[in-house]
Formats: structure tokens, C-alpha cells, sequence
């Protein structure tokens, strides 16, 4: 797919060359040795057609005669995001796994990654070896963290800002489309986190040659993208199209779109929905569209919308983790103090009606009121997790879970997670519960090393009080270093728990999942002794029945007698500690 407005445009006679530049009087193309002035067009383009740009030249553009910058919508920068732009041929590549349209959203088991810390390799290609692993666990998609290419050799993905151009420190762009090949050809889908709030700090000239890109807003990151400017806009929805078409993407995972600032019009997530949901239809492909919105706006989610048509499939529920986290480690800090009163309530409210906060005043928003009415949507329009790249990194040390609680509890919250009929995701390694730690890391220089470090120091003020220069230096390769997955763990110590997340993944599959169309939310309730109840209704006419003990006791009181069958935990008698049972029962 090759229809673009932005970035350079290969056909068969030449490269067409266009840069939507309002605020320049004058551009030019810098190609190879050579210089081009492009033509001004209406509405602040320039363009030009050149027959002797082939795929793999590199060109730059040249603002006013003063600043050369790359491409912002540039597809590849073998040289970082200082460097020139590459002309890639999307039509190199020869797609094997040409019949591979998705999955149905229900089936998703979601695994999230950093291409960077997967592998000792840390590339596209060296994760391919890993796709078995994903098979052989019961996962089903791969989400990617953002590829936008960064500035320096190692970032979470947030900070990138050529939104087109997959970096360089992973491989070219063959070698991405090669995983995901290779993973269709495995029946995995993968996802991709995409960023469309701000842009990253360094490396982003838009602001000189471009201004109406942003507002005078401001985002924790950055200044706020001017989505109301119908060039702007369109830059965002077809690098979704972008992702999705060329690369073949199956869902997109949007960061942070609470932060996205728009003012009295047609909101961009609208659009964007729209938009992805006509290259579904035309290509006979599920795609999925998932949100990161800590506004929990249920009006956005529609998970049935197959394909999207203005909504979105799912929602990551940060209100599960949250509890769960308070629950089982009894940190009350930051945002978990809305939790702190009664985590095991949350956790029975998110699992009998999505969200814990559906338009409750929030301790940590100062009384705010957040979040809307859950309990009518699908449980499917719900991703659960007990770890994700953001709640292990933004920690002093980047811990996992696994170093903050008890294994047994651990192991009684995968066993809810995995089978309940919301989305589960896992965050690479947890599948064999690693303790390999997740801190944040980047590569900028000078001044903005120094304000990252100094930030870090402001918010974990009491970790380097207590622990000097033992806290990760952001900035170190060494802290990227100990972010490498520890894949020697999965057939040494984390066998066990690797066999057991399989086994959960395997009742899912079996039982959970081909009863999941019309799935509906039933009732939860937690008691004070640490008993958990919940059920939902299936189709087919059956029920699912949840009854753990989350406790270091034994629970006296016996779970339910129903109808059906046990399909995970032994029934009868007393409840051990951190015990699980799941019935199905018949209507």
C-alpha cells in the first residue's frame, strides 16, 4: 500500500518528493551530492518528481537555505533522526503469508515486547526465534512498544518523532516486515504502540517549518498536537494506514489518547476509526483498534464493531492493575492511593463490570471524577494485565512484581487473569516470571541527558536518598543492558511457572474462548476474609464461575456448589490460601 500524501512516493519512473511546509518560503531537496528546489503548491506544500531517485537514495530537505532536516515522514534513517532519509521500494518485500487475515478479537492473547530488550540481539530477526516460545504459551498476538524512530540507539519508544521510519537500531525495514511474516505464518497477529499525543523531545524540526502542527497546550511530554489542522490530521490517520497496510499490523495499540487535546470538533480518534475500519473491509482483515485513555470512556469502546466504524475494540484497564498491585504488595503510593481502602473490592468491581472507577472522585486527581459506567459493555472490551512495560519502568528500579509479592499470591492472580473473559496480556518474561527488571532507559546527549537524569532524581527523590548511585542511571547503556529478557529462565528455575501459564492459557482456549461471542458481565462480590466471587454469562447458555481465596488462610466457608463442571482448581472443602475455582455451569 502505497497511496501517501506524506514521505517519498517510489513509482516506476521516478520518486515524487512532497513536504507540507506552511511556514517556508523556500525548499530544497538535498539528494545524494545534488540540489533540487521543490515547487510551491496550495496549502503549504512543496513537491517535486525526480526520474533519477531510485529506492535507496538519501535526501534531506532544506528549509529557507538555512536548516536541513529529514523527511518527517521519512520511511527509513539508516542514520538516526539527524541523519538523511532513505527511499525505500515498499514492493521488495515478497509477502509469504499472503492469506493471513487476523483473528477475531476474542482470541487475542496479548504479549507485550521491547524489540530492543527481547533478545540479546535486540533485533527484528533475532525475535523470530521467539515466535515458537509465543505458540507453544497460548499467545496469540505479539504487541510491539513504539518503532518510531528516536533519537540515540536505545528508548522505551515514546520519544520517538519520524512516526513513519521503524528505527534503525532494530533492523531495516524488510527485516520487520520479515517478523511479521513470520509470525502470521505461525497464526500470531502483531500489534504495534503507536504515539499521537506528542512528539519526542530531540530530532522533531516541525515547529520551525510547520508550526500549525501544535497548540499552546501541553502534554506531560511535550506540546500538544493541533488536531483541529486538516493536514495534521491526515499525517496521524495515515501513518495508522501506513502501519496497518504496508506492514500488515493487525491492531494498533494508541497511547495515552487522554492527552490528545481537541477543541469543539470531529474528535481524531473518530476518524481514525473510520478510516482503518474501510482498509478492513476492503482487505476482508480484522483489524483491531485499542486505546491507553485514563479518562476509561466507555463511549469510545465497542469490541462487536468488526470492522471499526468510529470506535475502538478495547481499553487498557490500569484500574485491574492498580488494585491488584495494592493487593498484593500493599504499595500505597502515587496513583495506588485511590485503591488503598479496598483493593480487593476493585478488583471484584473490575471483574463484574470493567472499571473500578466509573465516575468516582479520584484521591490521586485531586476529587476529580473519573471514568464512566462500564457494566454494559462485552467483558472483551476490557485488556487486563498484572504488568506492562509502564508499571514495571516507572519505578526507582524497575522491579517486576515477581521481587515485590509472594509467588503463591502471584500465581492465584495469573489464574484469574488468564481465564476471566476480559483480554489478558502479559509483559515479556512474566510468562516465566522473571525478575529481570524494566527501567527506563534512553540515549539523548548533553543538556537533555542532563534534564532526564535530573527529572528522575525529583520524582524517586527518596530511592536516591536511600540508595545513592545504586538507582539505574536512565542514560546508561548498563541500564538498558539489565532490561535483556533472561531467556535461560524459562527452562531453569521458571519451568514451573511457565507449565502453568501454559495450562491456564490451554483451559482458556478450550473453554473460555469459544463462548466469548455475546459474552456478557454477571455479579462480583469480595468479603472481608479474602473470598472472591464473580460469574459471568457465556454464550451458549452457560456461565462462568470465579470463587478464589486471595488470602495467606484457609477460607472456611466452601465455594458454591453449582451446576457444572470444574474446569480449573479442585472443588469442595475448605479454600487453601491464594486458591483458585473455575466452574461452568448450565442455564
Amino acid at each position: 500500500m502505497n497511496e501517501r500524501h506524506f514521505g517519498a512516493k517510489l513509482t516506476s519512473d521516478g520518486t515524487t518528493f512532497r513536504l507540507w511546509a506552511p511556514a517556508a518560503k523556500r525548499v530544497d531537496l538535498l539528494l545524494e551530492q545534488q540540489s533540487y528546489t521543490l515547487h510551491a503548491a496550495k496549502h503549504g506544500w512543496f513537491e517535486i518528481k525526480l526520474a533519477e531517485a531510485k529506492a535507496g537514495a538519501r535526501y534531506r530537505f532544506r528549509i529557507d537555505s538555512e536548516l536541513d532536516v529529514p523527511d518527517p515522514a521519512s520511511a527509513f534513517q539508516p542514520e538516526d533522526v539527524f541523519g538523511p532519509s532513505e527511499v525505500i521500494d515498499p514492493a521488495n518485500y515478497v509477502w509469504r503469508a499472503r492469506d493471513f487475515r487476523g483473528r477475531p478479537w476474542h482470541e487475542t492473547v496479548l504479549l507485550e515486547a521491547h524489540v530492543g530488550a527481547f533478545t540479546p540481539e535486540g533485533t527484528y530477526r533475532a525475535m523470530i526465534d521467539k515466535l515458537d516460545h509465543l505458540v507453544e504459551t497460548g499467545i496469540t498476538a505479539l504487541e510491539l512498544l513504539p518503532l518510531a524512530d528516536f533519537a540515540g540507539r536505545r528508548n522505551w519508544g515514546y520519544d520517538g518523532v519520524l512516526w513513519y521510519a521503524p528505527d534503525s537500531a532494530y533492523g531495516r525495514p524488510d527485516e520487520l516486515k520479515l517478523l511479521i511474516d513470520e509470525a502470521h505464518l505461525r497464526g500470531l497477529m502483531v500489534f504495534l504502540d503507536v504515539v499521537y499525543n506528542h512528539f519526542g523531545p530531540e530530532g522533531n524540526y516541525l515547529s520551525r517549518y510547520a508550526p500549525a502542527f501544535f497548540t499552546e497546550a501541553h502534554t506531560p511530554w511535550g506540546s500538544a498536537i493541533d488536531y483541529r489542522v486538516p493536514e495534521v490530521r491526515a499525517f496521524a490517520i495515515e501513518n495508522a494506514l501506513y502501519w496497518l497496510g504496508e506492514y500488515r499490523f493487525d491492531g494498533l495499540r494508541l497511547d495515552a489518547v487522554h492527552a490528545i487535546t481537541e477543541r469543539g470538533e470531529i474528535p481524531l480518534l473518530h476518524d481514525l476509526s473510520l478510516a482503518v475500519g474501510e482498509l478492513a473491509a476492503a482487505t476482508g482483515r480484522h483489524i483491531h483498534l485499542v486505546l491507553e485513555n485514563d479518562d476509561n470512556c466507555v463511549s469510545l469502546l465497542d469490541p462487536g464493531d468488526d470492522p471499526p466504524h468510529g470506535k475502538y475494540r478495547a481499553q487498557w484497564n490500569d484500574d485491574y492493575h492498580h488494585a491488584w498491585h495494592v493487593e498484593l504488595t500493599g504499595e500505597k503510593q502515587g496513583y495506588y492511593r485511590d485503591y488503598q481502602r479496598a483493593p480487593l473490592s476493585d478488583i471484584a468491581r473490575c471483574l463484574g463490570s470493567g472499571f473500578a472507577y466509573q465516575g468516582e472522585p479520584s484521591e490521586h486527581r485531586s476529587g476529580m471524577a473519573r471514568g464512566e459506567p462500564s457494566g454494559g459493555l462485552p467483558p472483551t472490551a476490557f485488556v487486563n494485565f498484572l504488568q506492562n512495560h509502564d508499571q514495571i519502568g516507572n519505578r526507582a528500579f524497575g522491579d517486576r512484581l515477581e521481587c515485590e509479592a509472594n509467588p503463591k499470591a502471584i500465581e492465584a492472580a495469573l489464574a484469574i487473569t488468564l481465564i476471566a473473559p476480559a483480554i489478558p496480556m502479559l509483559f515479556m518474561g512474566e510468562e516465566w516470571g522473571s525478575k529481570v527488571p524494566f527501567p527506563f532507559f534512553c540515549d539523548f546527549k548533553g543538556g537533555l541527558a542532563e534534564a532526564v537524569r535530573n527529572g528522575r532524581r525529583a520524582e524517586y527523590a527518596w530511592a536516591y536518598e536511600r540508595f545513592g548511585n545504586d538507582v539505574p542511571d536512565p542514560l546508561s547503556e548498563a541500564t538498558f543492558r539489565s532490561a535483556v529478557l533472561d531467556w535461560d529462565m524459562r527452562t531453569g528455575p521458571g519451568r514451573e511457572r511457565l507449565a502453568l501459564v501454559r495450562q491456564l492459557l490451554d483451559i482458556r482456549r478450550r473453554h473460555v474462548v469459544p463462548r466469548l461471542a455475546g459474552a456478557r458481565f454477571g455479579n462480583a462480590r469480595a468479603a472481608g476474609n479474602g473470598l472472591l466471587r464473580a460469574n459471568w454469562h457465556l454464550g451458549g447458555g452457560l456461565g462462568l464461575l470465579l470463587a478464589a481465596n486471595l488470602s495467606e488462610h484457609a477460607v472456611t466457608t466452601a465455594p458454591d456448589e453449582a451446576a457444572g463442571s470444574p474446569i480449573w482448581g479442585e472443588a469442595g472443602g475448605a479454600f487453601r490460601p491464594w486458591s483458585v475455582l473455575w466452574r461452568l455451569e448450565t442455564k
